[in-house]
């Protein structure tokens, strides 16, 4: 099936469902955090609970891919959005009925973000791959950007009105809310055709593990045996290792050096976000060569790194809102090209483990940088600026000595079908 535009049928039921889904899974995420303070007063639980959120992405995130190369991506989407309503609309639930049962709620959202985690191993790569298939060839880009910027959007939107809403109606209603987004989302999505070739045999069931591990690893052996595309997702990742430091020290930065209070943390975060959304705008919408593809990605690369780098000596805030929007402007614009080039340059029935592996190498990358960003801050008494342009010049450093090499810059040209093993 040939799509001829982007904004076709089987698109938009994908991103109106998503963008709705979202906007709840946005308002859910703060009024965890803050029934878990209200309640417990603990930070351990709140860390903990956010780890357990995010580390199944990390762990089985390639197995994931697997299962969304060999089974039906369209399947895997709608069937995720609904066990996962249906997950929070129990919590919510709980909370209805047994409001003052503490250690039961905190229970069940550890199962909850756990069992969440699991599912999302799974459903992000299989949304990510069936998105080339749903837009025009050359309006991948732009597919990409679309779904990112309303994931972008919905953090903005999601969040504020949480704050609001967690206020007037408490935790309990915002869970109900966010359960029933899911549902919603699953019934669009249900609508959607998506083409997908898929292995023909059907396997009992003491091999299917041994099946998933075996096109997991192969999926692994499809980056590492093309140079070009392993140096690009080493240094996305080296990237986003190195950032994390800056994300994680930004409370003392605002203290430190801007002398502010938390506003101008929020301030902070929102001129990243908004600079992200720009970001995805034009990597989405801007028509460049093949030929000038590769300068484009390193240009944004570097201006990430000096961003970085410079922010740290500013004690100005008003010019550390346009430098952080300048970062969000430049990783916004890098995300969009870094899942559209590994996605037209991995065929359809090994995109799903490719994406996952992306997908996992990044999410290891974060909590990784963000480790090593406490212990740098402790290290050297929060010498922010010490760190910051440490951050900055390494990445600088990483993408020039990438840059280098041919079959990087090869791979950032890749513009044709993914059916060769060009890198």
């Amino acid at each position: 099936m040939t799509r001829r535009t982007l904004l076709n049928r089987d698109f938009l039921l994908l991103w109106q469902g998503q963008f709705v889904s979202q906007l709840g899974n946005q308002a859910f995420s703060l009024a965890m955090v803050y029934w878990l303070m209200e309640a417990t007063g603990s930070a351990s639980l709140m860390g903990l609970l956010m780890m357990v959120s995010l580390l199944p992405g990390v762990v089985i995130g390639p197995l994931g891919g697997a299962i969304a190369d060999r089974h039906s991506r369209l399947g895997i989407i709608v069937v995720s959005d609904l066990v996962r309503g249906l997950a929070v609309l129990a919590l919510a639930g709980v909370m209805f009925l047994r409001p003052q049962g503490t250690e039961l709620i905190v229970g069940m959202l550890f199962a909850v973000a756990l069992f969440s985690g699991l599912v999302n191993a799974v459903f992000q790569p299989a949304i990510a791959a069936a998105i080339p298939d749903l837009v025009p060839p050359q309006k991948v880009a732009a597919g990409n950007s679309l779904t990112q910027f309303s994931v972008q959007a919905s953090v903005l939107v999601g969040q504020a009105a949480g704050g609001l809403l967690y206020r007037f109606f408490g935790a309990a209603y915002l869970f109900f809310i966010d359960g029933a987004t899911y549902l919603v989302s699953a019934f669009s999505e249900a609508f959607i055709r998506i083409p997908q070739k898929r292995p023909g045999e059907k396997l009992p069931t003491k091999q299917t593990l041994a099946a998933y591990i075996s096109d997991t690893v192969e999926g692994i052996r499809f980056v590492w045996r093309r140079p070009g595309m392993r140096s690009f997702l080493l240094v996305a990742s080296g990237v986003n290792f190195l950032a994390m430091p800056v994300i994680i020290l930004l409370p003392f930065y605002v203290a430190d050096r801007l002398v502010k209070d938390s506003a101008w943390y929020g301030f902070l975060l929102a001129a990243l976000g908004a600079g992200s959304l720009l970001g995805y705008l034009v990597a989405g919408t801007i028509r460049i060569s093949a030929r000038r593809r590769p300068w484009l990605i390193t240009s944004a690369l570097i201006g990430t790194g000096t961003l970085l780098a410079t922010v740290g000596f500013v004690r100005g805030p008003v010019i550390a809102l346009a430098l952080f929007f300048g970062v969000g402007t430049c990783t916004g614009a890098i995300n969009i090209f870094v899942i559209t080039l590994f996605q037209i340059a991995t065929p359809s029935d090994m995109r799903g483990r490719v994406i996952a592996l992306v997908i996992a190498l990044s999410g290891a990358a974060t909590p990784l940088g963000m480790a090593l960003g406490g212990l740098l801050g402790d290290a050297t008494n929060k010498n922010i600026p010490l760190i910051y342009f440490a951050c900055g010049a390494l990445i600088g450093l990483l993408v020039v000595g990438a840059a280098t090499r041919r079959t990087f810059h090869e791979f950032l040209e890749w513009d044709a079908p993914a059916t060769s093993g060009a890198f």
